[in-house]
């Protein structure tokens, strides 16, 4: 006989729909006899790049390539603050209510910048060191993606 622990198919199948679910890339499960992780890459990028995509598109053709660039560049900045999920980013608490951040606006660490909706629960964004907002590189109720860029803190 095998000596083989029986993999638990129902528990995986649970943890890969919660997955779907929560938009998360990954989770784990760990017992004192059972760990059980369950990852995925490839349906995340493409569930978010079809918003993504939709917003050059609206844009004048000659300017979606230079954005392109702009937005490539601007994630490599030392400040620059990416988004933690997938989901729609909201840039105050309600409608009509302040922006939570501005351009030039002087922030703290730990500061709500933004909100991302995941799931129908908003998560804060929080600025990661003290600073002046430079750039905002995203419109209130747009989706964006895991590691977008979402501002420049310098």
């Amino acid at each position: 006989m095998s000596s083989k622990p029986l993999i638990d198919s129902a528990a995986v199948r649970d943890l890969a729909t919660l997955l779907d679910e929560t938009g998360l890339t990954e989770i784990e499960y760990e017992t004192e006899n059972v760990r059980i992780r369950v990852g995925r890459a490839a349906p995340q990028a493409v569930y978010a790049a079809g918003p993504a995509m939709a917003a050059p598109a609206a844009a004048p053709v000659a300017a979606a390539p230079a954005a392109a660039v702009a937005v490539e560049d601007v994630s490599k900045h030392p400040g620059a603050v990416t988004s933690p999920m997938v989901g729609v980013l909201y840039t105050a608490a309600e409608p009509g209510s302040p922006e939570f951040v501005t351009e030039g606006a002087k922030v703290s660490v730990g500061q709500t910048l933004f909100l991302i909706e995941a799931m129908k629960t908003f998560n804060p964004v929080r600025a990661p060191k003290a600073g002046t907002v430079t750039r905002i590189l995203v419109g209130n109720a747009q989706a964006v993606e895991f590691g977008e860029p979402l501002c420049v803190i310098e």
